[in-house]
C-alpha cells in the first residue's frame, strides 16, 4: 500500500504546472483514480494482516500457557516422587514453587511481548491507513480544486473559464 501511495504522490508531485501557477497542476485523472482504487483495494488486505497478527498473538499466548502447564505438571510429578522423605519433601516443594513461579513469569513475559508486538504492528497499520486516507483526501481536494468542482463542504467554487486568464487570476487573489 505504501508503494501505491508513493506512486500517487510522485504522480501528483511530477505533474505539469498550470501556466503561470505553481499551485495547480494537470494530472491524468484516470491514472490517479486507478491508483486511488488500488489503495482502496489494499486497505482490506492490511486489515486482514492485522487480524492475522491478532490470531498469531493468540497462538503465541496459548503456546506459552501450554508450556507453563507442562512445566507445572513436571514440577508436580517431581514433588510427588520426593514425598517419602521430609527434608527432600521440603526441597521438592521449594523447587516446585520455583518452577511454577518461573513458568508463570515466562508465560507473563511471553504474553506481554506478544501484546506489545501486536500493539506496535496495529499502531503502524493505523498510521499507514491514516496517512493513506489523508493523502487521498488531499489529492481529491487538489483534483476538485483543479477542476473547479465544489468543495466537500458543499459550497460551490466560482466557475473557471476554459482558457487561463492571468488578469482574472490576479483579481481573484486580491479578493481573497
Amino acid at each position: 500500500m505504501e508503494e501505491l501511495l508513493d506512486l500517487l504522490y510522485t504522480e501528483i508531485e511530477e505533474a505539469k504546472n498550470m501556466p503561470l501557477n505553481n499551485d495547480k497542476c494537470v494530472i491524468d485523472r484516470d491514472r490517479i483514480l486507478d491508483m486511488i482504487d488500488d489503495v482502496k483495494a489494499e486497505v482490506p488486505v492490511e486489515i486482514k494482516r492485522a487480524k492475522d497478527l491478532m490470531a498469531n498473538k493468540n497462538d503465541y499466548v496459548a503456546s506459552a500457557k501450554r508450556e507453563a502447564d507442562t512445566l507445572r505438571a513436571q514440577a508436580e510429578d517431581y514433588a510427588k516422587r520426593l514425598i517419602n522423605e521430609d527434608a527432600i519433601v521440603r526441597q521438592a516443594e521449594d523447587r516446585a514453587a520455583e518452577i511454577i513461579a518461573d513458568a508463570e513469569e515466562k508465560a507473563r513475559m511471553l504474553k506481554h511481548a506478544a501484546s506489545e508486538y501486536c500493539e506496535d504492528a496495529l499502531r503502524r497499520m493505523e498510521e499507514a491507513v491514516a496517512d493513506a486516507y489523508d493523502e487521498v483526501k488531499h489529492s481529491r481536494a487538489k483534483f476538485r480544486s483543479a477542476l473547479g468542482m465544489a468543495e466537500p463542504s458543499g459550497q460551490p467554487q466560482p466557475r473557471r473559464r476554459a482558457m487561463y486568464d492571468a488578469e482574472m487570476d490576479d483579481d481573484e487573489d486580491e479578493e481573497d
